[in-house]
Order: C-alpha cells, then sequence, then structure tokens
C-alpha cells in the first residue's frame, strides 16, 4: 500500500471511532453506521465532502498543514496520532507547542463507566481538567474554582487549604512525583509559556519546591493511602491511584475504597447525595476569597523565567500537607529559573 493509501486507511478508520454526539453533533437515527459521516467531518472542519472523499481514496495526494491540523482537531487524535498523521501526509510534525487539555473519547467513557470512584483527569501540567460527580462530592465541586485553583502543584507547594492529608512519606513521595512530572512536561513541551511561568513561581514563592527542582530529583506515582476530611461524613481513609493515558500526557487520579469498609459505605453515600450536601458553603467561601484571581494572563516574552519549575509553598520538614486543591496564582512576576 502506498503512503497514501495509509493516509486514507488511517483517515477513514478515525473517522469510524467517532460518534456524532462525541463531537458535539446530533446523535443521528437509530441503526445508522457507527462514526462520522463525511458531511458531519466536513461541518467540523470546514472542508469540503469531496476533497475529504478524495483524501481517503488517495486521489488528494498532498494536504497542508492547515489542513491537517483541522482533521487532528476533528478527529480527536492524540500526540502520536498527529504525528503519524503529518507523517503520513509527507509534512513535517509540528512542535508540540502548548500542553494539550484534549481528552479522548475513551477517557470521558471511562469517567461515565465508573460512577462509585472519583476520578480527576489532568493534564500534563497538573492542572485539573475534567472529572466526574463522585470527584466533586468528595474533594468539593472544582467548577467554581478558577485559574491555578485547579492546579494540583500549586495548590500542594503553596500550602493552600484543602481536604486531604497524607503522611510524611506519602508526601515526601507526592512531591517528587510531581516534580518528576513537571521537568518531563518542560521537555515535551518546550515553548509553552504558561508552564514556563508555572514553574517559575513555584520556585519562587515555594523553598521545597526550588530545592526538589534543583535537584533533579526522578519518581512516579504509586498507589497511596489519603485521608480526605469530609464536611458532612467525616474522614474518608481511600486509597489514590495515579493511572496514565498512552498516547497522551493525562493523569488520571482515581480514589477507592477496599468493599465493606467505612470509607466504601461513605462514597456510596456521596454518590447519591452528590454535592447538595457536600460542603458547598466551604466551597463557595473559598472561590470567594480568591474573587479576582482568575486565570493568569500569559505573560510577556520579558518575563517568562528561562526554565519551569514549580513547587510546595511550605519549607522541608513542614510535615503533612494538603493534596491538590483549587488555588491562584501571585501577581508579581517570578524570577527566573536555571537550568
Amino acid at each position: 500500500m502506498t503512503r497514501h493509501g495509509e493516509l486514507g486507511t488511517a483517515l477513514h478508520r478515525w473517522r469510524d471511532r467517532i460518534a456524532p454526539a462525541e463531537a458535539g453533533l446530533p446523535a443521528g437515527e437509530p441503526g445508522r453506521a457507527p462514526g462520522l459521516r463525511h458531511e458531519e467531518l466536513a461541518q467540523l472542519t470546514g472542508l469540503s465532502v469531496d476533497y475529504l472523499v478524495r483524501l481517503e481514496e488517495g486521489r488528494a495526494t498532498s494536504p497542508s498543514v492547515q489542513v491537517l491540523t483541522s482533521l487532528a482537531r476533528a478527529l480527536r487524535l492524540s500526540d502520536d496520532e498527529r504525528r503519524h498523521l503529518f507523517l503520513l501526509a509527507g509534512q513535517s510534525p509540528p512542535a508540540l507547542g502548548r500542553v494539550s487539555d484534549h481528552i479522548p473519547p475513551s477517557v470521558r467513557r471511562l469517567l461515565g463507566r465508573l460512577p462509585g470512584t472519583p476520578l480527576g483527569v489532568h493534564d500534563a501540567a497538573w492542572n485539573l481538567i475534567t472529572w466526574n460527580p463522585l470527584w466533586a462530592a468528595l474533594l468539593g465541586d472544582p467548577a467554581a474554582v478558577p485559574g491555578r485553583g485547579r492546579n494540583a502543584a500549586w495548590l500542594h507547594f503553596t500550602g493552600r487549604p484543602g481536604r486531604v492529608t497524607q503522611t510524611v512519606e506519602q508526601e515526601a513521595r507526592f512531591e517528587a512525583a510531581l516534580v518528576a512530572d513537571l521537568r518531563a512536561a518542560t521537555v515535551h513541551y518546550p515553548t509553552d509559556v504558561r508552564l514556563r511561568f508555572l514553574i517559575g513561581e513555584l520556585r519562587r514563592v515555594s523553598n521545597r519546591f526550588a530545592v526538589l527542582w534543583k535537584s533533579r530529583i526522578t519518581d512516579a506515582h504509586d498507589t497511596g493511602t489519603r485521608t480526605i476530611h469530609h464536611p458532612d461524613v467525616g474522614p474518608v481513609i481511600v486509597d489514590c491511584d495515579t493511572l496514565t493515558v498512552p498516547g497522551c500526557d493525562l493523569r488520571i487520579a482515581a480514589y477507592s475504597a477496599a468493599p465493606g469498609t467505612d470509607a466504601a459505605d461513605k462514597l456510596r453515600l456521596l454518590d447519591v447525595i452528590g454535592t447538595e450536601m457536600a460542603g458547598l458553603t466551604e466551597m463557595s467561601e473559598m472561590a470567594t476569597g480568591m474573587a479576582g484571581m482568575t486565570q493568569e494572563p500569559a505573560p510577556a516574552a520579558g518575563s517568562v523565567p528561562d526554565d519551569p519549575g514549580h513547587g510546595p509553598g511550605r519549607d522541608p520538614g513542614s510535615g503533612p500537607g494538603t493534596d491538590p486543591g483549587p488555588g491562584s496564582s501571585p501577581t508579581a512576576a517570578p524570577e527566573p529559573a536555571d537550568r
């Protein structure tokens, strides 16, 4: 098969796996063939139906970068699939400029099919980008929290108030893994200004983060125990696992409890009552306290640190802190970060 034939086959396969509803289109009539029709993909990309047909049949052989970018977005391709698309089309894959917040359809389905497990999905910079209802019921609804308030590294290293505590040993492993993740993100996304700005600010405001960043420590997330201090049901002791998604940089934080335990009973209760009784007053007060601290603007070129960094707002040895929770960034410009 020629390269152009492989391109058409790949496009057809990617088109077939996406349901119209996943792309924000009407579901269509019952019994229809799976996937997007050419007309629907044309609507999403702004390309003509005839051109899309010729691409899949190998009769259009030189799609532009703009066309490929539009197709990758509409077909919800992962970073690896996007790179493959460009190579099949004979184009150089563009550098990954910014941390992606794209959530594959498979991850969205996972969130819907595990209603009894609190799940939070984070991007490569540890920004919380989506969650299921039980996550909001257990930890507080992030929807009311702006900007940096959803970044796990910022919340932890700046000591923002939250519901999650862990032992000193668990905290040390968690911090090392967060720093390692952020350092890896700077390699994958070397030109992401917001990521560099985040790390520079963390190095400036958190001695603990600055120490870990300079140590170039490497570590990975492991299964650990967390205690969630819930305002209505009391302490909930759960296991925490961090899952990765092949083909992208997403991290899924999952909390679970063994069947028959007090924590499992409390999770079932929260799954029923949701956020109706789950500390809405607490979250409202937190959001009010952060009024005006919305998503930070992209820093000017002259104020961006040379190297990204992020870290805790506590000095070393300050004891257990909280896991990721809402917070916001300071307004002062960060000090430059050195590699």
